[in-house]
């Protein structure tokens, strides 16, 4: 996350987290179990974007299916 954040160019304006244990993810409902795909991906998150502040969602733009449609960074800053 550091070198992503550091190849974009953002400072300390934008928290950039990961959820390797997926704890966060399961917690909101947001696990989705794609081991029996043909791929067999296995447990992965649903796509989606999350503007939080202070600890309050502000906006959740929570995919459908494994779609691309509402959860990009220009649909946030859409909303900003």
């Amino acid at each position: 996350m550091k070198s992503w954040k550091e190849n974009l160019g953002i400072n300390d304006e934008v928290m950039m987290l990961s959820d390797g244990n997926m704890e966060f993810t399961k917690a909101i409902g947001c696990d989705l179990d794609l081991s029996d795909k043909p791929v067999g991906l296995g447990v992965r998150s649903t796509r989606y974007s999350m503007l939080v502040e202070d600890g309050v969602v502000k906006i959740l733009n929570l995919e459908e299916g494994g779609a691309f449609n509402v959860s990009s960074a220009e649909d946030i800053l859409k909303a900003l």
